[in-house]
């Protein structure tokens, strides 16, 4: 005996594992569940789906199963596909936030560091000054491109340091 019947399944290109269950009834008639399902769908709903129930002879059963289970199985196969794309562009998503999270993190440490070095260098400038040492105040002040955030700020005590220096250096 030869049949067709796994040429036919491998036909409707169904994602997902078949199961498939055949019971006799008490006036011996078959009875058919077939349940599509994937595992690869991390979705809860994905387990709610019921299997196909077919009933009926033998003979009316060879002719009507895969018509009858076609678009049942290429809708259901299709939703798996969702549901698949669906988690993996969720954890692709949620890679990316913490990628993202974590850079503002370092970002956020790397900016305090920079504002950290900033403010003991410009501790060390203000002692010069206050100590009238300009030219050496002048030579210890941050560079504006190490320091953007805080380029007017230098600039203004650059302008402020060389003005006391002249003023100073003419005494």
């Amino acid at each position: 005996m030869t049949t067709n019947f796994f040429q036919n399944i491998s036909a409707l290109q169904a994602h997902g594992d078949w199961r498939i269950t055949i019971a006799k009834d008490a006036n011996d008639r078959l009875i058919v569940s077939v349940l599509l399902s994937n595992d690869k769908a991390n979705d809860a709903t994905a387990k709610q789906i019921p299997p196909m129930l077919l009933k009926g002879a033998a003979d009316e059963l060879d002719n009507g199963f895969f018509d009858a289970i076609q678009a049942p199985a290429q809708i259901t196969s299709q939703l798996f596909v969702n549901m698949e794309q669906y988690a993996k562009t969720v954890e692709e998503t949620r890679k990316q936030s913490k990628m993202q999270k974590d850079k503002e993190h370092t970002d956020g440490k790397e900016r305090e560091e920079r504002q950290k070095k900033f403010d003991t260098m410009m501790k060390k400038v203000n002692e010069l000054d206050e100590a009238k040492k300009y030219q050496e105040a002048i030579a210890n002040l941050p560079k504006a491109d190490q320091f953007p955030e805080q380029a007017e700020e230098i600039k203004s005590k650059l302008e402020d340091l060389r003005k006391k220096n002249a003023q100073h250096s003419l005494f």
